[in-house]
């Protein structure tokens, strides 16, 4: 487990340190997961190396990895909280992702995003080279009951 200060904010990998009903609350009204159930949310939660972002005890930023921690990783749900934004925390939570020891050496680290393209590039990401070769199963209604 890993917890970085840069008082008066932290960012940390316990995973009992994250405020669950926080992440929900953002999650479900962020434009990747609108609705997505808060049991959904603990599941990946659970199988996910996850980036908590503290200001003091209150949570204000998250970011998880799904990794096999050998060749792959995915980034999913990262957010900082809106009255956080503009001081660096991005960056840092990206740098604290990227530095990581268990995300080191990895053959291909991906990510979707709408509109942080800028963020990312500093960090490494780019576009596919062969998008022709990405596939994927989209289910938009995963969070609608059956």
């Amino acid at each position: 487990m890993l917890t970085i200060d840069r008082h008066p904010y932290s960012i940390s990998t316990e995973k009992p340190r994250l405020d669950v009903q926080a992440i929900h609350a953002y999650l479900s009204r962020s434009y990747w997961s609108p609705g997505i159930p808060l049991e959904m949310v603990r599941r990946a939660i659970d199988h996910s190396l996850c980036f908590g972002v503290f200001h003091g005890p209150d949570q204000v930023g998250f970011a998880r990895v799904i990794t096999d921690q050998t060749t792959f990783a995915y980034l999913a749900d990262v957010y900082i909280l809106e009255s956080h934004r503009g001081r660096g925390l991005s960056k840092w939570l990206m740098e604290v992702i990227t530095g990581h020891a268990e995300l080191q050496g990895l053959r291909r680290f991906m990510l979707a995003t709408r509109d942080a393209h800028g963020l990312y590039r500093q960090f490494g990401f780019r576009e596919a080279a062969h998008p022709s070769r990405l596939m994927e199963i989209v289910n938009p209604n995963a969070y609608s009951a059956p």
